[in-house]
C-alpha cells in the first residue's frame, strides 16, 4: 500500500476511535459523514480503493465504506 493510502487509513482509524465512544449515532455512519463532509473526492476514492485491495483497517472504517459517497459529477481522475 502506498504511503498516502496508509495515511488515509490511519486518519480514518483515528475517526473510528473517536466515534466509537460517541453515543449519538452508529460509529460507521459518523465516520462516513465526517469523510463525506471533509475529504476530497480523491481522498475518498483512494481510501475505498485501498480497502478494496485488501488493506487492513479498523472494522468501523470498513463498515463506513458503505456510507461514503463519491459524487458522480466529478471525473474519476480528479
Amino acid at each position: 500500500m502506498s504511503d498516502p493510502a496508509s495515511k488515509l487509513i490511519r486518519m480514518a482509524g483515528q475517526m473510528a476511535d473517536f466515534f466509537r465512544s460517541q453515543p449519538d449515532r452508529p460509529p460507521a455512519e459518523a465516520v462516513a459523514a465526517h469523510i463525506n463532509d471533509s475529504w476530497t473526492y480523491r481522498m475518498r476514492a483512494d481510501l475505498i480503493a485501498a480497502l478494496q485491495a485488501g488493506a487492513k483497517a479498523d472494522p468501523i472504517v470498513r463498515d463506513a465504506v458503505a456510507f461514503i459517497t463519491l459524487p458522480q459529477d466529478v471525473p474519476r481522475g480528479a
